[in-house]
This record gives C-alpha cells, structure tokens and sequence, in this order.
C-alpha cells in the first residue's frame, strides 16, 4: 500500500450513542479562537491524574519514547484501534497541555461529556452523521469549523493536539485512509503561529502498540519518531483574517500534499500488514530470530521493532518470505489456545511449569486474598459496571479496555471519595472524634461536625490512598496468579496434538531460520 488513497475508505459504523445528536450542547461547547486553552487548567490536572490511574489499573506494563520536543504546539497522530486509550496515552507522554477532538457524543454524554468539555475537548460531526441523515451540513459545517479554529489556534498558541487522522476506530491491521482534519488544523495553526511571531507548530507520528489491545492487563508501548515540519500556504492577508477568528480552508493540493506525507510517516509505525494472522507470524519469526541469536525478546518495544525488522525483511529478502506459511500456521494454533509468541522460551521450546512458578502464583493468592475486603469495597461497583458496560456495548473489541480504563479513571475522583466519605461518617457518628491537640479544639468546636474535623479528614484521604494502594497489591498478585495459570496453560498445551503439531512446525521454522544465516 503506497499511498492513503489506495487506503481502506470505510465509514464508520454508528454506535447507538453516535445517532443521538445533541443540538444544544453542540453550541454550548466552550471553545476559543485567541490561542488561550478553552478548558480549565485545574481540570487539565486532575485529567493527567486520572489518566495515570487507570493506566496503573489496565495496564501490566508501560513503555514510551521521549518525546522529541519542540517550542511550539504538536499535533500527536496515530492509528486508532483500541477506542478511548489511544488518546489517553498520547495525552500523558507528552509534557503539552492537550487540546482533543472527538466524536460529538463523546464531548455532550452524561459523565464523560462533562469532563471532556471542563477539558476544552472539541466536537466533531462526521460525514457518517450527515449521510445517515443526523444532522445537516450547513450545522455540521458550523460546528466543525469553530472546532478546527479552535485546535488551530491552540496549537498555534503553544499547546498540543491529540488526533485520530483515520476520522473512526478500526479493528484492521494496517491504517486506513486519512481523513483531512489534522493537515487542515496544520496548515491554519502554523500562519496563525507566524502572523502573532510564534514558534511553528508541528505534527507527531506516534506509535501506540500493545500485547493485545483488549486484553485486561496488556502491555502498551507508546513510540515516537521526527516530527513533521508544516509549510506556510496562506499569504499575508489570510493569515491575518485567520489570526482574526475567520475560517479559510487551506489549499486542497497542500492539504493532500500534507496528509500523503503524514501517511507515509505514520503508516510504518502501525502493524502495516495485511492481517493480523500475517502480524502474529511475523512476531513469531521475530521471537525465533531473537532466541537463534541467543538475545531474547523481552520487552514489547523490543517486540515492535525486531518484528518490524521481520515485516521489512520480507518484503526484501525471497527467502524470508518462505517462512511466512509455517509462522502464520504455527502462530495460528497458539492464538486458538489463547496464547502467544512468549509462550517460547529461550531454548525454542515451549514454557514449562517450574516450582518457582508456582511459588510466586501462590504469592499472588496470598495478595489477592489480602487486599480483597479494601479492594472490593473501594473498586468492586465500578469493576462491575465496566463489565455490565463491555457487555451491553454495540462497539465491539474497542469497548473491552475503554470501559475498564474509565472505571479506573474515575474511581480517584468519583468511587473512592464517596465510598471513603460514607465510611468516614459512619465512622465518626459511631465513635466520636475528639481533638487529638489543644491546638485543634477551635477547628472542632466551629465546625461542631465530629465527621468534620481534621482527624476525620485525614482518615478520609487515608482510606483513599488505602483503596488506590490496594488495588495496585491487588492486581500486581492477580499478575503473578495469572504468569502461574499461563505456564499450566502451556504446559497442558505442549502435551496436546495441537502441542505437538506445533513443536513440528517450530522445529522447520529454526531450521530455515539456520539456513538464512
């Protein structure tokens, strides 16, 4: 695939939420077309905090690059499989404050809606929304423009934009066609940037990678490479009018000039192939190539790139290429056992259950059952929730990891403090607090509240820092359990035909492996 043109162009399909169009939000959204953030610094934060948590609750593991830096504003692209963490984790790996555009539900729902508006997120209404009918042109267009003016003039002002170039969530191995909105947003923010003497703005491909993106405790991987540098295209009179707060669309030439050039930058950073059956077998060979050299694959990013070496390889080297069947069929009886490429071990064989093992799954019992009661009380409604939400969602694989990053996300904010605010009461209306100072005495006697006083207000944000503590214990011995049930997995695996059908087709892979050296 060389280009975006000769990418996938397929609409959306619209969630439930996505048909419900809500007018008078839409208009009431803030927004601002003078460089300032439209959303509140404070909330801009607590978001940052929120983002960490539910990121220390889905994820196992976190790796990114540094971003490259720049003095003036950045537009963060990448593909878009994996629904609202995609987003997220470009938000937090990069020390800009963001400036989002998202689907016109996700900016006026009920909960997220009002966190994305107090943080300045701009709607957008898709070409699905005007061709089913939803809405009009002539108001989609409106909306759209003070949208894009606004992330244009934000950018322009210093601060960063985070935008999925694809328009929709996928579930494919590879990019589709971009859609204009980022170049567009581009190319007005660097003549705003030069009209007001400000450092131009740039796009940043990024990477988002995973072990399996809905998997629940998955391992992320967040990649950056050079950014793209944004060519002046309006004269000296546009610029000023959009320096003023009009809109002028960009020349269409520039403006699919730009996209190619993003395309070619950002197509490389997905899997880039052309099923995911094609990926897994690449990560296979990539996995064997490591063990063969006696340098094992042991981080994800160290994953990516020896796989994208293999991707790359195959495409040059005809002999690489002969590997592909066996990899991709090999690969293909792991992924029906639930299990993956590090199910290998460094002697190109499959796991075996060691005692060690199994110590340190019965340590992972142990902290399960330790942090239970905290964990339980502090995370079990929103736990519960999510699932009753993954369930009921009409948007499919995107929805897994989405539900479960927001019930974490909105457990510091939400959950905990009410739960941590009814024990404290309680608490406190059952055995009085008394002053534990003279010094204090004054702050009790005026508040006349006991669940009000200084005591009672450390033990509610003790009990906080408890349920965040314990659900970290939690998870990290629900991790050791699951490395322990895993290796029994594959030990039961390897006994199996399917098994020993599978050692067969490693075996022929090692051997053309040692051909090619």
């Amino acid at each position: 695939m060389n280009d975006s043109d000769s990418a996938p162009e397929i609409l959306p399909e619209l969630s439930a939420a996505a048909h419900k169009i809500n007018i008078k939000k839409l208009e009431k959204a803030p927004y601002n077309h003078t460089g300032q953030h439209p959303g509140n610094k404070l909330f801009s934060h607590l978001l940052r905090l929120m983002i960490n948590v539910g990121k220390s609750i889905i994820f196992r593991k976190f790796e990114s690059d540094k971003i490259p830096s720049n003095k003036g504003g950045r537009i963060s692209v990448a593909t878009h499989i994996n629904g609202l963490v995609d987003p997220t984790l470009m938000i937090i790996t990069q020390e800009k404050r963001i400036i989002s555009l998202g689907r016109h539900d996700l900016i006026t729902g009920p909960v997220i809606g009002w966190w994305s508006r107090r943080n300045g997120a701009q709607p957008v209404l898709r070409k699905a929304e005007v061709e089913a009918g939803l809405t009009d042109e002539n108001f989609a267009r409106k909306i759209n423009d003070r949208s894009m003016l606004t992330i244009a003039n934000c950018l322009a002002g210093g601060h960063g934009a985070v935008i999925m170039p694809e328009g929709k969530s996928h579930q494919d191995s590879k990019l589709h066609a971009l859609r204009t909105g980022a170049a567009r947003a581009a190319l007005v923010s660097a003549a705003i940037a030069k009209k007001r003497g400000l450092p131009a703005p740039v796009i940043q491909p990024t990477g988002l990678h995973w072990e399996r993106h809905y998997w629940f405790r998955t391992k992320s991987y967040v990649e950056y490479t050079n950014p793209i540098e944004i060519k002046q295209v309006f004269d000296d009179d546009q610029s000023s009018r959009l320096a003023n707060g009009e809109w002028i669309e960009p020349p269409a030439s520039a403006v699919n000039e730009l996209k190619e050039e993003m395309y070619h930058k950002l197509s490389p950073l997905t899997p880039e192939a052309p099923d995911w059956e094609t990926y897994r077998a690449w990560i296979l060979i990539a996995h064997l190539k490591a063990n063969y050299e006696k340098n094992p694959l042991k981080t994800l990013s160290q994953e990516v790139h020896a796989t994208r070496h293999i991707r790359e390889e195959t495409k040059q080297n005809t002999h690489y290429q002969d590997l592909i069947s066996p990899a991709k069929e090999a690969a293909e009886i792991l992924n029906l056992n639930n299990l993956d490429s590090s199910a290998i071990d460094k002697n190109q064989q499959l796991k075996k259950t060691r005692i060690s093992t199994f110590f340190t799954g019965l340590i992972g019992l142990l902290l399960m059952a330790a942090t239970s009661i905290p964990v339980i009380i502090g995370s079990g409604v929103q736990s519960i929730l999510a699932r009753y939400m993954v369930e009921k969602s009409d948007e499919g694989l995107d929805a897994r990891t989405t539900y479960f990053l927001l019930a974490g996300m909105f457990s510091p904010v939400i959950f905990w403090p009410f739960t941590s605010l009814v024990i404290t009461f309680l608490s406190s209306t059952t055995s009085p607090a008394t002053p534990p100072q003279e010094v204090l005495q004054w702050y009790d006697s005026v508040l006349q509240y006991p669940f009000l006083s200084l005591q009672a207000l450390l033990s509610f944000i003790s009990i906080i820092f408890v349920f965040y503590i314990s659900s970290l214990l939690f998870l990290s011995g629900y991790d050791l359990w699951t490395n322990y049930r895993n290796t029994v997995k594959i030990s039961k695996f390897s006994k199996s035909a399917a098994g020993q059908e599978f050692n067969i087709l490693i075996k022929k892979l090692n051997i053309q492996l040692g051909l090619l050296k």
